[in-house]
């Protein structure tokens, strides 16, 4: 098994960490246009290897995209991070252009590759992978939603004062601040719904909060979140190279389902070796349909400049 993460900024680089430490695969690439940032982070990350006891090997390369020949998974992390007041719709200029590179460029060496995208804005930036590849739909996987989920169960379990991994709860839509759906209604603690736990109010809030996750972090730490967005990223793959069916919110090309057509969105889908494989059907009311439906329109809105570059 080979990976390559594409972009050694904070995420891919925690991303590759991640990676190693699970021992998903034999060989893991760290690539980036930076010369010798892939490198130094590779050979800091294999540092590790003694002191946390793993066997996979991590290497670095400077836009050297031979390196990444035979790779069963890429991750693209590539492009710039969201800077205080900047909107995820403001990236789209720039980081389209970076992704649609980089996807050509792997291909050219990994052509059974599945793809997972990270870059933002995700939704758009997965949309234009699958367009750019000609790939089958289930090999192109935007993270976004596992990420939002993880946040919704951090602000449910404070509210709650109770372990995270005793929550279940997803989000599910555009990863955005203003189109992400946490899906209150089927969130439950040790399967009991939250809403037993939580008033009306404080639940709203959750949401709120989860919803703003991004921006929180941003404005707090002047960039874009790493850690969490990193271990999501691993936490996919893991999914993937393992083949563990693990049902994930991701972003995938929608052909009717939920209502929905010719759109990369976040909804349920099982994840294994063939990339995501099946989409699940949480069979949503009317309100939640409806912030979907909304949802889906604001990332057709994005999706629409992508013709204009």
């Amino acid at each position: 098994m080979k990976i390559t993460v594409v972009g050694a900024g904070a995420v891919g680089a925690t991303c590759a960490d991640n990676i190693v430490r699970r021992e998903l695969a034999q060989e893991v690439v760290l690539l980036d246009i930076k010369e010798g940032l892939a490198e130094g982070k590779s050979l800091d990350i294999f540092q590790t290897a003694t002191l946390l006891e793993f066997d996979s090997k991590i290497i670095g390369s400077t836009n050297d995209y031979t390196k990444t020949a035979g790779s069963d998974v890429v991750v693209i992390t590539s492009g710039i991070p969201r800077k205080p007041g900047m909107t995820r719709e403001e990236l789209i200029g720039i980081n389209a252009g970076i992704v649609k590179t980089v996807t050509t460029n792997i291909l050219e060496y990994s052509p059974d590759a599945i793809v997972v995208v990270i870059s933002n804005p995700m939704d758009t930036m997965t949309y234009l992978a699958l367009q750019a590849s000609g790939l089958p739909k289930n090999r192109i996987i935007g993270m976004g939603g596992i990420l939002d989920s993880a946040r919704f169960k951090t602000y449910l379990s404070l509210a709650m004062n109770v372990p995270p991994s005793d929550l279940q709860a997803t989000v599910i839509g555009g990863h955005g601040d203003t189109t992400m759906i946490p899906l209150t209604r089927l969130a439950t603690y040790s399967g009991t719904p939250v809403s037993e736990y939580l008033s009306a109010e404080a639940l709203q809030k959750v949401a709120a909060d989860t919803m703003v996750g991004g921006a929180t972090l941003t404005n707090l730490i002047g960039t874009s979140a790493w850690y969490a967005p990193g271990a999501s990223g691993a936490l996919l793959v893991e999914s993937i190279v393992r083949d563990q069916k693990r049902i994930f919110p991701c972003c995938v090309y929608l052909e009717g389902e939920y209502g929905q057509s010719d759109i990369c969105l976040g909804v349920p889908v099982v994840i294994g070796k063939n990339g995501w494989e099946k989409i699940v059907d949480f069979k949503l009311n009317e309100t939640e349909q409806a912030a979907f439906n909304k949802s889906a329109e604001a990332v057709r809105s994005m999706n629409s400049v992508l013709a204009s570059l």
